[in-house]
């Protein structure tokens, strides 16, 4: 009997679809086209840290979630994090030794008492007081600058945003992220614009993200 025939219940079997043609449903008994063999390019998950939709611009529109560019807020809420982190003990020495020296020259009820007052009480306050402003304050930048090269500073990490290479999507490192603490100069000098360029911009920029090549997005 020839599968051609009439009595033939399957019918003339199809000649198979060129390569790269787009595949048929198969008729009810016949058997399914197997799935594209090894070696056939799969279309690859964008891996962490890469920003999502990258020509999306920023805003209240933007793309959420993991990879997602950071909003404006969410940086200045970081800033101010890591600026009281940085600056609240400074600020709060440098005060005490103003009220100090006020304190102990009302005080005085004669030239020589407040000259002995200042010499022996508080001239070594002050000093400390300045001492551990100044110290303070190169620490907690050092280590906020280390933190931010891993990728989040305290008020990055308190804010679900990381700071990434915009090239490969890796925390730049201690180096890079000095530098790019330098290059914010440039968001400073034009009546600070540079630190409200996130606000419109495509990618959430500030200049020294520009010229970094650096974004900040979010991580969840």
């Amino acid at each position: 009997m020839s599968f051609d025939s009439p009595q033939n219940p399957y019918g003339q079997q199809p000649p198979p679809a060129p390569y790269g043609a787009p595949q048929q449903p198969a008729p009810y008994g016949y058997p399914q086209q197997a799935a594209p063999g090894y070696g056939y390019p799969q279309q690859a998950a964008p891996g962490y840290g890469y920003p999502q939709q990258a020509g999306m611009p920023a805003g209240p529109g933007m793309p959420a979630g993991p990879g997602a560019y950071a909003s404006w807020g969410s940086r200045f809420g970081a800033f101010l994090i890591d600026f009281l982190v940085a600056g609240l003990v400074p600020v709060l020495a440098f005060i005490t030794a103003l009220v100090l020296e006020k304190t102990l020259y009302s005080g005085c009820l004669m030239e020589h008492e407040c000259y002995v007052a200042r010499e022996k009480v508080r001239v070594p306050i002050i000093i400390a007081l300045l001492v551990i402003a100044v110290l303070w304050a190169v620490v907690a930048n050092i280590v906020i600058l280390v933190k931010e090269g891993k990728g989040a500073s305290p008020g990055k990490k308190a804010m679900k945003i990381r700071l990434i290479s915009e090239q490969n999507g890796q925390p730049l490192g201690f180096g890079k992220a000095l530098l790019r603490r330098i290059c914010h100069a440039l968001d400073s000098a034009p009546c600070s614009i540079g630190y409200l360029w996130p606000a419109w911009d495509a990618k959430g920029q500030t200049f020294a993200d520009k010229v970094m090549r650096t974004v900040v997005v979010s991580t969840e």
